[in-house]
């Protein structure tokens, strides 16, 4: 096999390739087989068909396709690794000729969006400059509070509905006459905000057994987004009671033994917190820095694939104003993910294993999924390489924060070591008894056996949302 090479533009190529009949006949040779299978011939057993009575019977055509197909992609990945492309999204493949007879060669061509070629510059010269890490009575006096609701008592009152009380209702929702949803005896804290839009306005003010009606576009099912004539009706009202602070308190929702030795203890996880917060400040600044110094070059029927897709999900293909909006931060997204993929390669960055578990663990939390099943799911839909790609180019961006030089507004250096999450305390809540441990330490080692799958094999093979493929004749 032979091909040539053509460079259309930094971000797609077009390779012409030529295969010989010899390279192409165990293809046909196999065709043959796999139909001689499928078909029964009078005279000859399943299977032991000759091949000129294959051709006769389903012409030459159907045999050609049946070879092509099974071909194709192992000469268009040929091609790409002889020329070193690096394929983003589908192949299109055109001028397609097929051998008429034998001994005639196979020729097609393939146009493919590739990944562009980045020169990197060396970003230790980087400034950022972030907020100072400081802590307020304000923010230890909310994170007391948040405290004491997780102890607090709920009591039944005989007044209005104020905004934080929780009520008891039942709610029904009807579009042009017809009732399309009720819900009775749901228990809802007021100002939430986290059901119907104009629901938490109608509440205030209302009293047990008192009905309104308002009008609110659906949230979800079929009729998503119609607006509905939506009744509430009150059947009880209660009010949180908060404990007291003092150290009977502490007592209880701590380990300390004293309202003083909580205090403390509170006003270490915020400040934590925010020099945690100077750390993500940090690398979303230098991000956007980077971008701004380096050329990414995205193709263009990759971006327009993207949108089409997020905006077909969405039912908004009609939307132009949206469409700029996606294709603002699908742009920006993928140009982020080739500058990372091009730094994590020039630095040679592996994960490993136990990266790969922390990382499983993390997300599984993010959407409130069991660690076990999260990792089992993403291993049956094959997304353990993008996974694997994720780490790395969160490692790669870790090596350029730690070589740049972090300044608080105030001119102070920012210690990073102080800021990079993975330490300890970083998944204990301020929220959470202070000083408990907040996590199970087997957690990660439920995701072990899963998470283990595939890391070797994605090591060194970047992958991106627009899923490199093979050709799919």
């Amino acid at each position: 096999m032979k091909s040539a090479l053509e460079t259309l533009n930094p971000t797609r190529v077009k390779m012409t390739v030529e295969v010989p009949f010899e390279e192409l006949k165990p293809s046909l040779d196999a065709a043959f087989k796999a139909i001689g299978e499928q078909i029964q011939v009078p005279g000859f057993r399943k299977g032991k068909v000759p091949a000129r009575i294959i051709e006769q019977r389903v012409g030459r055509a159907a045999v050609l396709e049946e070879a092509v197909n099974n071909a194709l992609p192992q000469f268009y990945g040929q091609a790409l690794e002889e020329h070193a492309v690096r394929p983003l999204g589908q192949p299109e493949i055109s001028d397609l000729k097929v051998p008429a007879t034998d001994g005639e060669d196979f020729t097609f061509t393939v146009e493919v969006d590739k990944r562009p070629e980045i020169t990197l510059p060396d970003f230790g010269s980087i400034e950022l400059t972030v907020d100072e890490a400081t802590v307020d009575e304000a923010d230890v006096t909310d994170r007391l509070d948040t405290l004491r609701a997780r102890f607090g008592t709920l009591k039944s009152v005989d007044r209005e509905v104020r905004e934080g009380d929780f009520v008891s209702i039942d709610l029904s929702a009807q579009v042009e006459g017809e009732e399309v949803d009720s819900v009775t005896g749901v228990s809802y804290e007021v100002g939430s905000k986290n059901m119907l839009d104009g629901l938490d306005e109608a509440l205030v003010g209302m009293r047990a057994d008192e009905t309104k009606t308002f009008t609110a576009p659906l949230a979800g099912g079929d009729r998503a987004g119609a607006e509905a004539e939506c009744t509430v009706t009150v059947t009880a009202v209660k009010e949180r009671e908060l404990p007291e602070l003092d150290d009977d308190f502490a007592q209880l929702a701590s380990e300390f033994d004293t309202l003083e030795e909580l205090r403390a203890d509170v006003e270490r996880a915020a400040l934590r917190d925010a020099k945690l917060a100077q750390g993500v400040a940090a690398r979303d600044k230098l991000l956007e820095v980077m971008l701004e110094q380096v050329e990414v070059p995205v193709p263009e029927s990759v971006i327009e694939a993207e949108i089409h897709s997020h905006l077909e999900g969405e039912g908004r293909l009609e939307d132009d104003e949206h469409r700029t909006e996606v294709d603002e931060s699908t742009r920006k997204s993928l140009r982020t993910q080739l500058l990372l993929d091009a730094l994590a390669e020039q630095e040679s960055i592996q994960v490993q294993q136990q990266e790969l578990i922390e990382f499983l663990v993390m997300m599984s939390q993010q959407y409130g999924v069991d660690p076990n099943t999260f990792a089992q799911s993403i291993d049956q839909e094959g997304q353990i390489p993008s996974m694997v790609a994720e780490v790395a180019r969160r490692k790669a961006l870790a090596t350029v924060l730690e070589k740049v030089t972090v300044k608080d507004s105030a001119g102070n250096v920012v210690d990073l070591n102080e800021t990079v999450p993975g330490t300890e305390d970083e998944d204990e809540d301020a929220t959470d008894a202070p000083g408990a441990a907040s996590g199970d330490a087997s957690e990660e080692a439920k995701v072990v056996t899963d998470a283990e799958i595939a890391v070797d094999e994605a090591e060194g093979s970047q992958s991106d949302p627009t899923r490199e493929e093979k050709a799919d004749a």
